[in-house]
């Protein structure tokens, strides 16, 4: 089987586009109004926040089914169609939660649901604990947390202890150096396999991943942004995470390479009311590989 996100006609046709204003730069976003009608200000919205290396398309395979409540795509600023004019040097944890809450002000919701991938859920995670009466549930799908900030302060030990991150990590760092030698460097490598190569420690079953989706994720690998991102991570302070009051759903898969079991552990151990799940044949894109497991438990996370 060929897994692919893709973005038929039905899937583009119910979602609103906007651009918004945010501190890091213009901030694009898709709206896909919910089935229950109900205007934002009385409505909790499922809010998808995509990786260092994705954008709002690697959800597109949890979007088929109809739903009550209304589902907000954004491309963060720096990646997917944010790119333009997004001021990366000012890029922290802190900032692009700003800009996430302020995009949800804009677009007038008071509460929101959040789901986040990788770089997102430890996005999500921090909107969690910063904006605690406005958050009502949180699903981290293999959010780099722990590991990757350590492995950030470290990328040379990181190679023997974390090496996927490390070693991406070094390389994000040697293209980004190369300034638009080094973009040209990244637009010449998509159209090869290369891109898959690259790519395939990422997915338990990387033959089973269509070209489409691996064409995506080169379009989607931006090394100054991932760089700037992993630089937040290193200087993070986790301890305002205790605050969080809403239930979480942390997942991992069993062959990611980029959320270690430890991560889960420790997040355990900081976060008051998190359920954590391993899910099977299944590396660091649940959403992609496993999409239909993780609604099921998104479904689940809703009706507590």
């Amino acid at each position: 089987m060929s897994l692919q996100p893709g973005t038929g006609p039905s899937v583009a046709a119910a979602l609103q586009r906007y651009v918004l204003p945010t501190e890091l730069g213009p901030c694009t976003v898709r709206v896909q109004q919910g089935t229950g009608g109900r205007p934002p200000a009385s409505g909790t919205p499922d809010v998808y926040l995509h990786g260092a290396a994705g954008s709002w398309t690697d959800f597109v395979p949890l979007l088929s089914g109809a739903q009550p409540q209304a589902r907000v795509l954004i491309d963060l600023p720096g990646w997917g169609e944010s790119t333009k004019g997004a001021r990366l040097e000012q890029f922290s944890i802190e900032a692009m939660a700003r800009a996430v809450t302020g995009v949800l002000n804009s677009l007038g919701y008071l509460r929101w649901n959040l789901v986040g991938h990788s770089m997102g859920g430890f996005l999500a995670l921090h909107i969690a604990a910063t904006s605690p009466e406005r958050t009502a549930s949180v699903a981290a799908i293999s959010a780099t947390t722990f590991g990757v900030a350590e492995a950030a302060r470290r990328p040379l030990r990181g190679l023997s202890g974390f090496p996927a991150f490390a070693g991406m990590l070094l390389l994000m760092r040697s293209v980004a150096a190369l300034g638009p030698a080094g973009s040209a460097l990244v637009r010449a490598v998509r159209a090869t396999p290369v891109t898959g190569l690259l790519l395939s420690p990422f997915f338990a079953n990387p033959a089973a991943i269509s070209k489409s989706v691996i064409r995506g994720l080169g379009r989607n690998a931006r090394p100054a942004g991932f760089c700037a991102a992993a630089e937040a991570a290193a200087h993070y302070d986790f301890g305002p995470w205790r605050g969080i009051i809403c239930p979480v759903l942390a997942t991992r898969g069993d062959s990611d390479v980029f959320t270690p079991p430890s991560d889960l552990a420790r997040l355990a151990d900081v976060v008051p009311h998190v359920r954590m799940v391993t899910i099977r044949q299944c590396g660091h894109f649940a959403n992609i590989e496993q999409p239909d497991q993780v609604q099921l438990l998104l479904d689940d996370l809703r009706s507590l």
